[in-house]
């Protein structure tokens, strides 16, 4: 898996995890964000490069701050990934 791929699966792991504490299903998630569940799903899997717009949502429906679901995440920039 490349860094992006990595990075990808560590925020929908942070996603996913923090929805479980929070004891909300895919579905309700999906829902009370006005977002499919199969994005929801893609998400927490990793195969989307989800769009700020809806981290916010995603984050003000799970009650917590949108920056806690990307600390201590980087990415290094294209020429060095590349390398």
């Amino acid at each position: 898996m490349d860094n992006d791929g990595r990075a990808l699966a560590e925020f929908g792991l942070r996603i996913r995890s923090t929805r479980s504490v929070g004891g909300l299903s895919q579905e309700e998630l999906a829902h009370r964000a006005g977002l499919h569940r199969t994005y929801v799903s893609s998400v927490e899997r990793g195969e989307r490069n989800i769009r700020l717009l809806s981290i916010l949502t995603l984050a003000t429906v799970l009650g917590v701050d949108p920056g806690s679901l990307v600390t201590g995440m980087t990415r290094p920039p294209a020429e060095e990934t590349s390398k």
